[in-house]
């Protein structure tokens, strides 16, 4: 397996104990080093079997039947154990309070590393490291329970990195977060991927973000990929992604409203920036044409 691939899933599928349909179906993609990935789709369109697959939940936890090969940095996850897998991937759900169950915050990040045997000292360190990079240094004695929704979510990321893992996989992390907690929660990622080049694979129902951060993105229905490619060209059809039970972003609302406007096919943005320099270009001159 190339080095450079953190996740391969090849001609995937899987199918629930006593399920009649596959909750994944013919499922090939990849996700490199370093990279954002985002897979879009409706509740059961196969987002959080892919996402437990990944951390071997499935099918070592979730019951079922197996198809094909996943490889997390080259090891099957289908032969490895989930604490073996848990070394390398860090998992946050969608609801932070399952997650969260010790008394401080602290004792919520050292939990993962206790429970490995690491050294006292070492784990003193990756806390303050992974509270440090989630921006909740300082936050070490509260109760994980009064904290707010976005700050919660920044708890149970930080008890996955305390993990030291090379891939954290989120399962609709912003699904039950306000609009203050969903911003907190996407520039703690956004760092994470730049800064200190974790990969990351979202699972979501709203593309508004997952246009800005993602490298990739993957839509899904039924448990098949729909489609998948860069955000640019993957996001560009707002009633297609409304028919796969997807919020588009807001750019390619305007992009889609542009073309038909001035019918022109090959404009294509899902970027504020891109969609101001479009405008300049295309948009203002067509304007200063009709008014002479």
């Amino acid at each position: 397996m190339d080095p450079g691939i953190a996740l391969s899933l090849r001609d995937v599928r899987f199918r629930h104990r006593n399920a009649k349909g596959w909750a994944l179906d013919d499922v090939s993609l990849q996700v490199r080093r370093g990279q954002f990935v985002s897979v879009l789709g409706a509740n059961g369109a196969g987002k959080s079997t892919l996402c437990m697959l990944v951390n071997g939940l499935v099918p070592h936890t979730v019951p079922g039947d197996l198809e094909g090969v996943v490889e997390v940095f080259g090891a099957d996850v289908a032969e490895d154990s989930v604490a073996k897998l848990s070394s390398r991937v860090g998992m946050v759900f969608q609801e932070p309070e399952s997650q969260l169950f010790c008394m401080t915050v602290e004792e919520e990040v050292a939990f993962g590393p206790e429970n490995l045997g690491v050294p006292a000292d070492e784990i003193k360190g990756r806390v303050e490291w992974a509270l440090e990079l989630v921006g909740m240094a300082g936050y070490n004695d509260r109760s994980p329970f009064s904290l707010s929704g976005g700050q919660k979510q920044r708890v149970a990321i930080a008890a996955a990195l305390s993990m030291r893992p090379d891939i954290l996989v989120l399962d609709e992390p912003a699904y039950a977060l306000d609009p203050i907690g969903r911003v907190e929660l996407y520039k703690v990622l956004r760092e994470l991927k730049e800064k200190h080049g974790m990969t990351v694979l979202l699972a979501e129902r709203d593309a508004e973000e997952a246009s800005l951060y993602s490298d990739h993105i993957v839509l899904m229905e039924n448990g098949k990929v729909a489609a998948q490619g860069p955000p640019k060209e993957v996001l560009a059809d707002p009633e297609r992604l409304v028919s796969l039970g997807i919020s588009p972003p807001q750019m390619s609302e305007v992009a889609s409203l542009l073309r038909s406007r001035l019918r022109s096919p090959d404009i294509d943005f899902t970027r504020v920036e891109d969609a101001e320099r479009t405008i300049i270009e295309r948009v203002l001159p067509a304007g200063r044409g009709a008014a002479r």
